[in-house]
């Protein structure tokens, strides 16, 4: 019989290192091994229809609830209790994280749509690009999902249990850190079970092109160009 505490240690105090090692080392030997594989594979000229505001909706959404999640889960309770409180913190959470996450939601139903119907793009699409954007759906869906149970506990307790946790990982306190979470919802496990294994398989699809912010851009040489 599996021991649930033991369990809960392993899924959330061990696992996340595993995911962030894995994530550092399988993504270094690809970038350094296949870099014409580290792309983002964009199908927009295969079929440009809607292609722009479905893009446009998932990214402006995803960019705005990732940042939120990094700011509301890394900043110590002393901090943030100097401008905003714990209850009015976490319903700034879920409003403004429930309306990033919709329009998040409508951009990625649109991109899923139009690679599962759109002939060319569904014959240039791998396996891991569909996989993602499902893993993604399902990740979205949770979170949205954690909203609504967010409204039986408004005090922020229970925001503050997710941040110990975040803040322990960091720390390197991965004992702590399960325990911290070990009486949460259950969605809110799968919610932080779901990112941890996307950022497992992170250095092995498309997301790659995350990481890849061509700042040397900005210095390279002119390019001579001639009339003819």
């Amino acid at each position: 019989m599996i021991n649930l505490n033991n369990l809960n240690n392993l899924l959330f105090g061990v696992y996340p290192y595993v995911a962030v090692i894995v994530f550092l080392v399988a993504s270094w030997i690809r970038f350094d091994r296949e870099q014409y594989t580290w792309k983002a594979d964009s199908s927009q000229l295969l079929n440009g229809k809607n292609f722009r505001l479905a893009s446009n909706l998932f990214h402006i959404g995803v960019i705005f609830v990732l940042s939120g999640h990094l700011v509301g889960l890394l900043t110590p309770e002393s901090i943030y209790h100097h401008f905003i409180s714990s209850p009015n913190k976490q319903l700034l959470a879920m409003i403004s994280g429930g309306f990033f996450g919709f329009i998040c939601l409508i951009g990625l139903v649109m991109l899923i749509n139009r690679r599962l119907t759109d002939a060319r793009v569904r014959a240039n699409s791998k396996k891991s690009d569909i996989m993602i954007l499902f893993l993604l759906l399902i990740q979205l869906l949770l979170g949205l999902t954690t909203i609504f149970i967010s409204t039986s506990h408004l005090d922020g307790s229970v925001m503050i249990l997710l941040a110990d946790w975040a803040q322990n990982i960091v720390t390197f306190h991965g004992i702590q850190a399960a325990d911290s979470i070990e009486s949460v919802n259950i969605i809110y496990k799968l919610h932080i079970f779901v990112g941890l294994t996307m950022v497992l398989i992170f250095p092995f699809t498309r997301l790659v092109h995350i990481i890849s912010v061509p700042v040397w851009y900005l210095g390279r040489c002119y390019q001579v160009v001639r009339e003819r």
